[in-house]
This record gives C-alpha cells, sequence and structure tokens, in this order.
C-alpha cells in the first residue's frame, strides 16, 4: 500500500478519495513532483498563491503561517516580500523545536534571498528554531491540502498533522477565533460536498484558492478547543516530543 500512501489505512474512505485526487492530478499532467503521499504541487500554484494574497486579511497579516509543502513555496515568498514574519513547522513535526521563524529583516541583514529562504530547505537552514509556545497569535494560517470542499471541509495526505497542529495552537491560543484557516489547491481538488467527513476534531477552511478562483467557504463551525486525546495516535505521540511535554503540563 506504500505507493497508494505512506498512512493508509487510518481512514479507508480518505484513503481512497486521495487516491483518486492523486491519480487524476498526474493523469492530467497537472501534478509537479512527487505526488502520492504528498501535499500535491500543481500547475497554477502560484496563481492560486495570488489570489489567497487578495484577502483583507493577507494584506493586513504581520504573523503568518504556511505549510512547508512545495505547493505553497509563492505563499511564503510573497510573505517575505512583504516583509511578514512568517512560521512553518518542520515537516510532521517530528523533532525538538518543531517550528521556524523567518525574519525577513533578519534574513536581508545577513544577505540571504528571500527566494531561498523560502524554500524548506532554506528555511530549516537560515530561520530560527523554536517551539511551539514561541510562536505568537497568528493573523493568518495557510494549510496544505489533497481535497477540499467549497464548504471548507479538507483532508490533507493522512498523517493527521494539519488538524493536530491546528489543535495544539487553537491550545495555546495562538490562532484566534478570527484568524482566517486557508488553503490553495489546484481546481480538480475540490470534491463534492459529501466526499468528505469531517470529525470534532478537524479544522474546517475559511477561503479555498484555485488556479482559476477564490472561494469563500462561508464555514461556521466551531473550531477545535484543543487536542482530541483520543485519537492522537501511537505515531503521533512517538514521534511528536511536544506532545508528551504538552500532556504532562495539563496533567
Amino acid at each position: 500500500m506504500e505507493d497508494r500512501g505512506r498512512w493508509a489505512g487510518r481512514n479507508p474512505a480518505k484513503d481512497e478519495l486521495r487516491n483518486v485526487i492523486w491519480d487524476g492530478l498526474i493523469a492530467e499532467g497537472v501534478a509537479i513532483g512527487p505526488t502520492r503521499s504528498h501535499i500535491p504541487n500543481f500547475t497554477g500554484a502560484d496563481t492560486a498563491a495570488w489570489r489567497l494574497t487578495q484577502l483583507p486579511a493577507w494584506a493586513s497579516a504581520r504573523t503568518v503561517k504556511v505549510n512547508p509543502d512545495s505547493a505553497q513555496y509563492a505563499l511564503r515568498l510573497r510573505a517575505l516580500y512583504e516583509s511578514k514574519t512568517l512560521y512553518c513547522p518542520v515537516p510532521e513535526l517530528v523533532q525538538e523545536a518543531p517550528y521556524v521563524r523567518i525574519d525577513p529583516a533578519a534574513l536581508t541583514a545577513k544577505g540571504i534571498s528571500f527566494e531561498m529562504a523560502a524554500s524548506h530547505q532554506g528555511y530549516m537552514t537560515h530561520g530560527q528554531r523554536i517551539d511551539f509556545t514561541e510562536i505568537p497569535e497568528l493573523d493568518l494560517c495557510v494549510f496544505g491540502s489533497v481535497a477540499v470542499t467549497r464548504h471548507g471541509a479538507r483532508t490533507g495526505k493522512g498523517g493527521g498533522f494539519a488538524d493536530l497542529e491546528a489543535g495544539i495552537l487553537n491550545e495555546l491560543g495562538r490562532i484566534r477565533p478570527d484568524t482566517p484557516l486557508v488553503t490553495s489547491v489546484h481546481s480538480s481538488q475540490i470534491v463534492p460536498s459529501n466526499s468528505i467527513v469531517m470529525l470534532a476534531f478537524d479544522c474546517w477552511l475559511d477561503f479555498v484558492a484555485t488556479e482559476a478562483e477564490l472561494i469563500p467557504t462561508g464555514n461556521r463551525h466551531p473550531r477545535p478547543k484543543g487536542i482530541s486525546w483520543e485519537h492522537v495516535q501511537p505515531d503521533q505521540f512517538e514521534s511528536m516530543p511536544f506532545l508528551h511535554e504538552l500532556r504532562a503540563r495539563q496533567k
């Protein structure tokens, strides 16, 4: 099952949906780079990024969280050029200090190009490693998605990292009730509303951008108040040291 999804088996219905999306992107010739078991990059990702940057919430944002995937490279780059402080997770949140702060002023002072720093390798090299507790309140959060609906339901690549990350940030008060949660995808990644079953701990999106349009989802679902500990997977506890720290603090 590895070529059908690294995390296949946790949710068979979502596994099948992801496989349909991955296969479709490849068949249509719009996938760029590795696709299966990834948040897929796609032709038109830069246009989708531009559409998100037209939001008033983007224009006013000073602190922006963006996922580390290639499809959202243009958003990370635009954030730096617009003097926003960028916060990016270490992929899969598996290390101590699982976040990176990328300060455009610090990059400029060191002579590091924004193009370099916006890449995954670049921000891991030139950003400042921090803990979840060092993240400030976030003005806008970008999540990677494999499939989304026009009403804001989403699913990622199957590892549960985005929902867990959002749960931690909510638990710590870093995501405000008015912080927009957004994503960018290819238009073929938009699926019918009944295709994605959302659970109580899943995060709904406020805006979805594609190469063709910007979609306000009209989301009115309450946000998870924190981590749904009973749904944290054993491998997540094993690989994410911060979960142990946060659980210990709560106890």
